[in-house]
């Protein structure tokens, strides 16, 4: 951790390269990361800002969510398969998931702090959770353009699914029905995880 802290230090003075962030703890540079991930989010409930270059070279499943809808119970499914294939198991090479929440559907809490209850302490997310976004429509987040028009489906529900696979293709796209868990994820999921 400090190592990247100093490294990070480095690279924001410009006293060095970026070649410099050497091993698994270098971040990706804009030419490394691919232009679906070249985006930022603000955390759930957070000052801190989400980049998801940090997230290049993987696979990353992205979904938007709602705190009060017939699919947030996929919560729980969403967190067994971020352990199953990511967290502590795989670290920085595993599955990322990150979560978005919307209110495009209008199930979502009005105060950000109640979607940070719900999903932290409700339902243990560990993964990695946005503040709360447009994901239809001309409002949608620029996250959300590039993967409707991509997978040639926007989101038609809370809990739509979207995989990305490491090289930033967009491969799957699931939606809300289907179960975090399903075969034809799980399968996809695998077939781009490190060997």
């Amino acid at each position: 951790m400090l190592q990247r802290l100093i490294l990070l230090c480095i690279a924001l003075a410009g006293l060095g390269p970026t070649w410099l962030l050497a091993g698994p703890e270098r971040a990706a540079t804009a030419g490394e990361c691919p232009a679906v991930l070249q985006h930022q989010f603000q955390q759930l409930d957070s000052d801190q800002r989400i980049d998801l270059c940090e997230f290049a070279g993987r696979p990353v499943l992205v979904v938007n969510t709602a705190s009060f809808c017939g699919y947030t119970g996929q919560f729980s499914g969403l967190e067994a398969l971020f352990q199953r294939y990511g967290g502590q198991r795989y670290g920085d090479a595993g599955l990322a998931i990150v979560g978005v929440p919307s209110n495009d559907f209008n199930q979502e809490a009005r105060d950000e702090a109640e979607t940070a209850d719900i999903c932290y302490a409700n339902y243990g997310v560990t993964f990695t959770m946005t503040a709360p976004q447009s994901v239809r429509g001309a409002a949608a987040h620029p996250l959300f353009r590039a993967l409707a028009r991509e997978s040639g489906a926007p989101p038609r529900w809370n809990f739509h699914k979207y995989l990305i696979a490491p090289d930033g293709a967009v491969v799957g796209q699931f939606p809300s029905q289907i179960p975090p868990q399903d075969e034809r994820i799980t399968g996809l999921i695998e077939a781009h995880m490190p060997k």
